[in-house]
């Protein structure tokens, strides 16, 4: 096989391209948590496609099922059409996830992506409402889109938009001001009629910011949250993109938390195997769109419809949620002795279920580990507005033995690291 040269990419790609800079080499082939380049090198996933892959690369059962899928002609592309493989995930998304947690949702397809799904929760709340504005929360991610990026708290990301982004207001997440209640904080400015800020239509929310440095909600402060939308006529919107689908150890982020939102944004890992889907789940009564009101060329996937539908085994019984549990305990326990160990990193750890990481308190620690665990063979990336969080992602399917592998690649890329000078 003729090998790929790099200098494809940077003579004739984007320089908007970012992780080919993380990850300098060509791979290949995956398999679970593992990737193979083209010179036969063996990387542990500990990214694992930003949350788009949380079950693994090429799951035996699915690709089994899309395999065969596309050895029989299935549709491909439908628009939003009925079909019987959109049909089969409807139903079991239905039986086998929303009617055992008590939940009561219409589902919408938007688009393939999460920027989609947030997109139409925005606009869906706007025209249910009749109200404009947005509240959102510091450090939040939610989409490189207009609306999307309205509500994301990335300075350099927003600066990207290229125009001002109008119709929204930024509120202290959890524990993002040390001396002051952030909710009291909120509803100050909610109760106040000087306040300058309008009754919202939403709030728009992560349990878990990915992007935003791996920093979690209390479910005291999500139960709260809550109930302030209740008494003000607001709807909640839990961004659960990248949270959701057993990233944190339930198939929703929030079920820790015992809320029930009125609108559910969801992409990355829904699919499964990688493939582009996304889903908004709704209040029955909010559902009062026009027939093509929002619509997507892309939102009739029906490739993703089938290994989505296929990855809802999973969800069957809760082996895997508790699996995911016992690993999580594991991870947090190896990163908690890293950060007492290794006082040099004035480090933090952050994170729920295998959604976690190390925030450092020198600058530029975390991109430092990253770049060290890459040549041991481990790949994962970091996050947080300074990108001060080197943040593992690894499969929530991952075996035991890799996971303490990786976490062991981890430690011995901080000593190696620490005991470098630091450039401020």
């Amino acid at each position: 096989m003729n090998k790929t040269d790099m200098k494809v990419f940077e003579k004739h790609e984007s320089e908007v391209r970012s992780y080919c800079r993380s990850f300098p080499t060509v791979f290949n082939e995956a398999k679970g948590s593992k990737m193979w380049d083209e010179d036969g090198n063996e990387y542990l996933d500990f990214f694992s496609g930003a949350g788009a892959l949380n079950y693994g690369h090429n799951d035996p059962k699915m690709k089994e099922a899309l395999i065969d899928y596309i050895t029989n002609d299935g549709i491909t592309h439908s628009l939003d059409k009925a079909t019987t493989a959109k049909g089969q995930f409807i139903e079991q998304f239905n039986e086998v996830i929303l009617k055992p947690r008590g939940f009561d949702y219409k589902i919408m397809f938007p688009g393939p992506t999460g920027t989609n799904t947030v997109e139409s929760a925005l606009k869906l709340a706007r025209k249910v409402t009749g109200r404009t504005d947005v509240i959102s929360f510091t450090n939040g991610f939610h989409g490189m889109t207009i609306g999307s990026l309205s509500v994301t708290g990335n300075a350099a990301k927003r600066r990207g938009a290229g125009v001002p982004l109008n119709h929204s207001v930024t509120m202290p997440y959890d524990r993002f001001m040390d001396s002051a209640d952030t909710l009291d904080y909120l509803e100050r400015f909610l109760e106040n009629g000087g306040s300058g800020v309008d009754l919202p239509a939403a709030m728009i929310v992560e349990t878990v910011q990915g992007e935003g440095g791996i920093n979690v909600a209390s479910k005291e402060w999500l139960q709260r949250l809550e109930s302030i939308c209740k008494r003000w006529d607001i709807l909640l919107i839990i961004d659960d993109v990248q949270a959701g689908v057993g990233r944190t150890g339930s198939f929703f982020s929030f079920e820790e938390a015992g809320i029930t939102p009125d609108i559910v944004c969801m992409s990355k890992s829904l699919s499964g195997y990688g493939v582009p889907f996304a889903i908004t789940l709704l209040r029955p009564d909010l559902d009062i769109w026009a027939p093509g009101e929002h619509n997507g060329t892309f939102r009739g996937n029906n490739h993703a419809f089938i290994t989505a539908t296929a990855a809802l085994d999973y969800w069957k019984d809760d082996k895997l949620e508790k699996s995911v549990k016992h690993k999580a305990e594991i991870t947090h326990e190896y990163l908690q002795k890293i950060v007492e160990n290794y006082s040099e990193l004035k480090g933090e750890v952050r994170g729920r279920g295998l959604m976690v990481g190390i925030a450092c308190g020198e600058k530029e620690l975390a991109e430092k580990v990253a770049e060290k665990a890459f040549e041991l063979g481990l790949i994962m990336e970091t996050a947080g507005p300074d990108d001060e969080v080197f943040k593992l992602f690894p499969a929530i399917t991952i075996e035991e033995a890799d996971l303490k592998k990786g976490l062991e690649i981890i430690e011995e890329s901080v000593k190696s690291v620490v005991k470098e000078p630091v450039l401020s």
